[in-house]
């Protein structure tokens, strides 16, 4: 099959993924994943910043105005952001580093909700099945093509929980499972590749939409959803709350290895609002950083990831 055919196939199977799995509304970053969906639903559309600065908000206005459609801006605060933390915590039962990407997630939901929306579109599987995480990057092309296939029976996104939490259903049209299986079965070297002497993810999905999409997003570099909305700016001030030598103490009274002092943050309101550490169910080894229960690299209670 030539470049072309599979650029048109690759059109085709993601067009007809997004026709099955119809919403009301679509979370909208202004991303490569998100901006695709919007141009193939065309529905209103739900973005979330902190800041103007916020690097998604120019990028999901561009792909707002081009598309003509309705767009919802959720601005925050870092008082509001601050004071959602717990509840996020409860819903998703961890105290993973990650949480202000889940922040995020939260906030556009729950706009949604309030907006009468009841089923939600993602662009959650795209950087899993499409290398777009820079680690993934650095592996070979037979072990990156293992990778794949073997996340893709182990995916498992923040925003399907959240969504449960407001009542709303969940639409992830890059999980089709016709589109899995014909991700999982293209080269490799589809997936990561060199443009303008620059590395990229997603590469294939970049050339199948290269005409439907102004240049600056097809070639934009992916972001965590944090740095896109603006909320990682919520990490200086958790740090600036943990004095030094207490971290230091309560490392070692918790008996874990924290990455920082907004994991330790984290991990307090997870005792309070959650409790304690699931210990391994039958089958799983326990995470080495908090001795949760975990089957594969990554330990959902914790958010490391250990990689043998």
């Amino acid at each position: 099959m030539s470049l072309e055919e599979t650029c048109y196939e690759l059109r085709e199977i993601l067009g007809n993924a997004v026709q099955r799995n119809k919403a009301d509304g679509l979370l909208l970053s202004g991303g490569l994943d998100t901006s695709i969906l919007a141009t193939l639903s065309r529905m209103k559309a739900f973005t979330v910043v902190l800041g103007s600065h916020a690097p998604d908000l120019r990028y999901s206005q561009k792909i707002a105005k081009m598309l003509s459609l309705e767009h919802k801006i959720i601005n925050l605060t870092v008082e509001s952001a601050l004071q959602e933390i717990p509840t996020v915590i409860k819903i998703l039962k961890t105290f993973d580093p990650s949480l202000p990407n889940d922040l995020a997630i939260y906030f556009a939901l729950r706009s949604a909700k309030e907006n009468g929306i009841r089923s939600v579109m993602t662009g959650d599987g795209a950087d899993e099945l499409f290398a777009g995480y820079q680690y993934m990057w650095r592996l070979e092309n037979s072990e990156l093509d293992r990778y794949i296939r073997g996340i893709s029976q182990t995916m498992w996104f923040s925003a399907n929980a959240l969504a449960e939490h407001f009542g709303l259903r969940i639409s992830q049209p890059y999980l089709d499972e016709k589109l899995i299986e014909f991700t999982i079965e293209l080269d490799p070297k589809l997936k990561v590749r060199n443009h303008n002497h620059r590395r990229y993810g997603k590469w294939i999905l970049r050339r199948a939409f290269k005409n439907y999409l102004p240049k600056e997003i097809v070639w934009r570099r992916k972001d965590p959803i944090e740095y896109g909305s603006g909320t990682n700016k919520i990490r200086r001030i958790i740090e600036s709350k943990v004095p030094t030598q207490q971290f230091n103490e309560k490392k070692q009274r918790y008996k874990i290895e924290f990455m920082s002092k907004e994991h330790l943050f984290y991990y307090e309101i997870y005792r309070k609002v959650v409790g304690e550490i699931p210990q391994p169910d039958i089958g799983e080894r326990p995470c080495p950083t908090c001795g949760a229960g975990i089957s594969g690299h990554h330990c959902r209670i914790c958010g490391i990831c250990h990689y043998s």
